[in-house]
């Protein structure tokens, strides 16, 4: 994964070291140019269904050589909106624009508070970015939070070690709002017997809305001899604040044997990151390359919980101390 990564930068860097056209540090100049890159790079117009000419007819009368750059932020960053991309961020001295309704409108779902003080009555134990513990049916539990942290693989031995002797294992990543997909090879590593095609990944190759190369495979190795590896059944909860690297993770586990997917289906963001600047010094970060599942399908909209293990939080079981979502993991073990 870590070469495939490298050979898809160096292909990203070739792609980027085109002509560059100069544009005036002006609104009407700092506007055409994030247009422009947003144009020749990002990668899902076609799956989402943008009419990028269409956005650019709209928001351009918008712009206006009187406006200050607060105002220009505000049109540009709503330009960008129209993408419906928890990935795409323009960032400028005094703000950073981010699309919140890919998970502002959905139920949360998950409340940590909740499971330390009734599942574990503040008795757990943490190591490497990993909250972990035994559950009173004899099932683990690993809260990952985030991928942002490195997990380091002597850490993980110690956490399946300790729950070695669970019948089952719960992975919660509801809430983790991603980081590095390392930490996904890292985890998944553990969970097969041999090397894995776990999805493919696919860059720009021209300037089309449309020029992709064909999709690469990506593939997992099992865990090392001396490593601890899991084999019993696992579920994996999540909500749709569960994304990016955190997206990947669920799409990856939910077609290992033994695993199911349970919760909310997942935020999305399946593109991997590209970042430019504009003339007046702000930068852009979005998505260039696709990543798809196994079955080479896109996880960018998110990943369906497996079948039958759809749920949401019930608020009456919140106010009795009890996470629907986590009860459905546990009694899925149980069976």
């Amino acid at each position: 994964m870590r070469k495939l990564l490298t050979l898809i930068s160096l292909a990203l860097l070739c792609w980027s070291c085109h002509s560059i056209d100069e544009y005036a540090d002006d609104p009407r100049g700092n506007f055409e140019q994030l247009w422009t890159i947003l144009d020749e790079h990002y990668c899902f117009f076609s799956s989402k269904g943008v009419d990028w000419d269409e956005v650019h007819a709209r928001y351009s009368p918008r712009i206006s050589d009187r406006m200050t750059r607060e105002e220009l932020f505000i049109v540009c960053s709503e330009m960008l909106d129209e993408l419906r991309d928890g990935h795409v961020n323009l960032s400028a001295p005094f703000n950073t624009s981010y699309y919140r309704a890919w998970w502002s409108d959905y139920p949360q779902n998950f409340s940590m508070r909740l499971i330390e003080e009734s599942y574990f009555n503040f008795n757990y134990r943490q190591t490497s970015g990993m909250i972990y513990g035994l559950l009173s049916d004899n099932i683990g539990y690993i809260h990952i939070p985030s991928m942002s942290q490195t997990i380091g693989e002597g850490n993980l031995d110690n956490v399946l070690h300790f729950l070695a002797a669970a019948r089952g294992l719960i992975i919660d990543i509801r809430d983790n709002g991603g980081g590095m997909l390392t930490n996904v090879e890292t985890l998944v590593a553990r969970f097969i017997t041999e090397p894995t095609v776990v999805g493919y990944i696919s860059h720009k190759t021209g300037p089309g809305h449309d020029d992709f190369s064909e999709p690469y495979p990506i593939t997992y190795r099992p865990a090392p001899a001396g490593r601890i590896r899991w084999g019993k059944p696992v579920v994996v909860l999540t909500n749709r604040s569960t994304f990016s690297a955190a997206n990947n993770l669920a799409s990856v586990m939910k077609h290992i044997p033994g695993v199911r997917i349970a919760g909310a289906r997942t935020g999305g963001g399946s593109g991997m990151p590209y970042s430019s600047e504009l003339t007046c010094g702000w930068s852009v970060r979005f998505s260039a390359c696709s990543i798809l599942d196994s079955k080479k399908e896109s996880t960018e909209s998110g990943v369906e919980p497996s079948e039958g293990c759809a749920a949401d939080m019930q608020i009456a079981d919140m106010l009795q101390g009890r996470d629907t979502i986590l009860e459905l993991a546990i009694s899925l073990l149980n069976e």
